[in-house]
């Protein structure tokens, strides 16, 4: 009967005793596992895992559910699916979950916060706190030590903590107006450069005509006239590498239409991997953007690190910093230049080459909370 009452106390805690553990015989006080849940809610993607006191246990992911970007019922339906498939792999049921936190950006403001609490409550019957998304990331670099966070994805921002605990963070501020660096940044910034490339081979074009209506050229010059508008020919916009791979994805078959789609406030960050794809292919355009996107987000560490480590004497060694999001995780062109970049900005700076996945710091603050609860 004793042991029947403990099992009740711990089920109405979120504690069970799961199938991998569990004999012929009633599960012992050993037996029992607490089960947590982390969540990265992204713009693009969120990644939902589920984990004991110790470990992974099982992970889903689903579309994005970054309200802001999304829209309320878009989240709603992005996290209840992540919740529910996590669960399902780690063969438990969402209200076997003891503490959950969630890492989204915008969580500073309360409306999101409490938005994201409520969605998450739909299905979740234990706690749940919710984290802005780089603070999980930062959790996930580097625990409670100093450091900067640099995260490229659907957004970017970057954020640090010094040794006294302080804290400060640059960009982030929004698609519209900031997120430098970031996949919809370097989208948009691919369609720009593009259109720029296609406006200076029209002046190409013209200087062309000119030289070939002035009858006094010699010989030369209109040897030279020829190479040029034979140059120019095989470089149009619409003959580009990069047109052919921006046109495919956004499925338009000229770039009057591409230009239309592009004022209609399109994705621009779905357009990351035909950026990737055209400079694989050898396309300096493309190229060009990756590299002035390394470089942007170089800048935003550059302002965390005059920030938080501004006195050398007081930074006790090197100042680690780190990477998240998928603009890092699938564009290598964007990681290295970073990396040379950042190494040339202050030799303190010391790059940790691996992602950091920004869900396992949501697991551990969920933990921690849990465990900090107990006192």
């Amino acid at each position: 009967m004793r042991q029947r009452a403990r099992n009740r106390r711990n089920r109405s805690a979120g504690v069970t005793c799961t199938e991998q553990y569990r004999s012929d015989n009633a599960c012992d006080k050993s037996t029992f596992v607490a089960f947590f849940m982390g969540i990265d809610g992204g713009g693009s993607k969120t990644t939902c895992v589920v984990g004991d006191e110790a470990s992974r246990i099982a992970q889903a992911a689903a579309l994005g559910s970054n309200i802001t970007r999304v829209g309320e019922e878009n989240a709603r339906r992005a996290l209840h699916q992540a919740i529910r498939d996590a669960c399902a792999a780690a063969k438990i049921v969402p209200e076997q979950l003891r503490k959950t936190c969630i890492g989204v950006a915008g969580a500073g403001r309360q409306e999101v916060a409490r938005a994201v609490r409520t969605i998450a409550g739909e299905v979740i019957s234990g706690e749940i706190d919710v984290a802005g998304d780089m603070e999980v990331a930062l959790q996930a670099a580097f625990g409670a030590e100093p450091g900067i966070i640099v995260i490229a994805g659907t957004g970017s921002i970057a954020y640090g903590r010094d040794r006294q605990g302080r804290v400060g963070r640059a960009g982030g501020w929004g698609f519209a107006i900031s997120d430098e660096g970031s996949a919809h940044w370097i989208g948009r910034a691919a369609v720009a450069a593009l259109l720029l490339e296609n406006d200076r081979l029209e002046n190409d074009k013209l200087e062309n005509d000119k030289l070939g209506n002035d009858k006094r050229e010699n010989d030369r010059r209109e040897k030279d006239r020829r190479e040029k508008d034979h140059a120019a020919a095989g470089r149009s916009s619409e003959s580009s590498i990069l047109f052919a791979e921006l046109k495919s994805f956004w499925r338009v078959g000229s770039l009057e239409e591409l230009i239309l789609v592009a004022n209609s406030h399109p994705d621009f960050a779905s357009l990351l991997p035909a950026v990737v794809a055209a400079s694989d292919e050898g396309d300096e355009v493309s190229r060009h953007v990756l590299d002035l996107a390394a470089g942007e987000l170089v800048k935003l560490a550059e302002i965390v690190l005059q920030r938080l480590f501004w006195d050398r004497s007081n930074t006790a060694g090197p100042v680690p910093v780190a990477m998240a999001g998928g603009v890092f995780c699938h564009v290598p062109a964007v990681r290295e230049a970073f990396g040379e970049k950042l190494r040339k900005l202050d030799p303190r700076l010391v790059l940790k080459q691996e992602v950091v996945d920004p869900v396992d710091g949501a697991l551990q603050m969920a933990r921690q909370s849990a465990s900090a609860s107990n006192f």
